[in-house]
């Protein structure tokens, strides 16, 4: 009994080491650390840009994701289940994509019904994104409360809000 209660110990401190290694070098989540500015352009509406000010008032979750990332294509559909029910606010913002079109399958694939964003270099330097996925919550204040990279389940996301 002891031999699996060190085992099942040493499977939760290498999980907690590996995240803790993964958020390295990420914008702090205490509550204090702005969220960056952005203003970028919508997939399904280039002409109409969302900025970060959009945003005031609500708790939301900024998902960033690459289209070739395959364990985006598992976590997002989670994040966008919470978000159609109404349980949370979420965006997802493109990274590291060849072009408008790779996005866009991606995107419809998955019959996402979170707005998409088109982000660029900046949006990725400015957010310090090293890996997909990662994603930020931010509240009220536009304060980042938390953050994560990697997949989510709809507990992991609901659980982080």
């Amino acid at each position: 009994m002891l031999k699996y209660i060190i085992q099942i110990g040493l499977v939760l401190f290498t999980v907690t080491a590996i995240s803790a290694y993964q958020e390295l070098g990420m914008l702090a989540d205490n509550g204090k650390q702005d969220t960056p500015y952005f203003s970028l352009a919508q997939l399904d509406n280039p002409a109409h840009r969302v900025d970060l000010s959009s945003l005031k008032g609500q708790q939301t979750v900024i998902y960033f994701f690459a289209p070739w990332c395959s364990i985006c294509k598992y976590s997002m559909p989670n994040l966008d289940k919470l978000h159609k029910e109404g349980d949370l606010n979420a965006i997802a913002i493109a990274l590291d994509y060849a072009n408008e079109q790779s996005v866009r399958q991606f995107s419809q694939s998955l019959e996402l019904s979170m707005p998409v964003l088109l982000g660029n270099h900046s949006t990725a330097k400015n957010f310090k994104i090293k890996a997909y996925p990662t994603y930020y919550v931010i509240d009220e204040n536009l304060k980042i409360v938390e953050r994560s990279v990697g997949y989510s389940s709809e507990l992991g996301i609901k659980i982080r809000l």
